[in-house]
């Protein structure tokens, strides 16, 4: 049963567009007990500050905020912007386009 449920999710994801692939292992997951804020909040609150496809993710402790931040690749219009959600507080604290040379 619970295959069905994440084959089923995966593919709703994939459907509407909130994912380009999900990654093989998730950057900075063993942060996950310090957070407040689920990855999937984290993504919804991404997705609202910048609408597009998620191509990267991860989990770091960053400055700015609580200092731990779940931070997204987007991609919208052709460009990819870097969207960062404070981990704690689920407050947008970043939302830019790339540089010449992302992180």
């Amino acid at each position: 049963m619970r295959k069905l449920i994440t084959a089923t999710a995966v593919a709703l994801l994939f459907a509407t567009g909130a994912v380009a692939a999900l990654p093989k292992h998730f950057a900075g997951a063993k942060l996950m007990p310090s957070a407040k804020v689920s990855l999937a909040q984290a993504r919804k609150a991404a997705l609202t500050a910048h609408p597009g496809v998620i191509t990267d993710q991860e989990l770091e402790k960053e400055g700015g905020g609580t200092g731990l931040r779940y931070s997204f690749d987007i991609k919208a219009k052709g460009k990819t912007f870097e969207v960062g959600v404070d981990a704690r507080t689920g407050k947008v604290l970043e939302n830019k386009a790339e540089g010449p040379n992302p992180d």
